[in-house]
């Protein structure tokens, strides 16, 4: 066992971060207690070399997961580095305790992320793809749902994970809905007229006592009026509508949050601003999102460029 694991997680559970997020900084802490274990190592007996080890470990697809079970999938870069990140917090909690610890935190090195340039697509696309329930789905209850859905993503450029989440009283009468996002950081955003519109008129169609706004109707979810929307069946919908619309750029729940910072930006908005929005703690986020686009790339070198004339 790595030395005050159970009291890193308690540590994480104070501060009041989510049951998901401390689940996964244990799930990366016990692959590398495990690696450590196989390798025949204790913790105290950990180098550089090691973690060198772990990270080609970690690259392979013959590794094995948390479960000590065989995994033939690859990890992708951006997953090896939140596994190699809950170790580098772990360390740093050791030393806070003044604990000792075989390496420094500063000494642990995450691997080079590919750079994958931002694809939104282009606004008639996504229009078509927030109306696609109207025109696909044949029940008049699921279409008039998951049209709500996708014009609320959309308006506010809330998660999936807060969408899927949102209860009646979180709504207002002008449209501010209250959020309660990740890391319990609290924040608002804005539906707007249209988007209003639809979640009224499927609201309308409800006669149920659940308190989430957005329910199942199908499955064993339907029994349980506690229960939510599944983030498959919502991703599932996405992926479904654009194939039957054709379009050719990958496009997710994600995409809509992601489209919302893009345009907002194209169209002039604070970056701050849309920090704010989204839930980002940090600016370098949010910039991520919004400095994405080619057409904003176009817009800034037609304005900007010293020899435009």
């Amino acid at each position: 066992m790595i030395p005050h694991l159970k009291d890193f997680l308690k540590q994480l559970e104070d501060k009041k971060y989510s049951n998901e997020t401390i689940y996964n900084y244990e799930r990366d802490l016990v692959t590398f207690e495990n690696f450590i274990h196989s390798s025949g190592l204790k913790f105290e007996n950990v180098t550089k070399e090691t973690i060198k080890s772990f990270k080609f470990f970690l690259l392979s697809n013959k590794r094995f997961t948390s479960n000590n079970a065989p995994s033939e999938k690859k990890l992708s870069t951006s997953s090896i580095n939140r596994i190699l990140s809950s170790f580098k917090s772990y360390l740093k909690f050791l030393i806070d305790i003044n604990c000792k610890t075989p390496i420094t935190a500063d000494s642990l090195k995450l691997i080079k992320n590919e750079k994958k340039h931002g694809q939104v697509p282009e606004m008639n696309d996504l229009i078509n793809l927030i109306e696609s329930p109207t025109k696909f789905e044949k029940e008049k209850n699921i279409a008039l749902r998951n049209r709500a859905m996708l014009e609320t993503l959309f308006a506010t450029g809330m998660r999936i994970s807060e969408l899927l989440s949102l209860k009646r009283e979180q709504l207002d009468k002008s449209g501010r809905i209250y959020i309660l996002g990740k890391g319990k950081k609290q924040r608002f955003v804005h539906l707007t007229p249209r988007a209003i519109n639809h979640l009224q008129l499927y609201l309308k169609t409800r006669v149920d006592t659940s308190p989430y706004v957005f329910i199942p109707y199908r499955g064993r979810n339907n029994q349980d009026k506690q229960k939510k929307i599944s983030t498959n069946y919502l991703q599932y919908k996405i992926k479904k509508y654009r194939e039957l619309l054709h379009i050719n750029i990958p496009v997710s729940a994600h995409s809509l949050r992601y489209g919302f910072a893009t345009y907002l930006a194209e169209n002039g908005a604070n970056p701050a601003a849309i920090q704010i929005l989204l839930g980002h703690e940090s600016l370098d986020t949010t910039t991520r999102y919004v400095h994405a686009s080619d057409r904003y790339a176009e817009k800034v070198h037609t304005k900007f460029h010293p020899l435009k004339q």
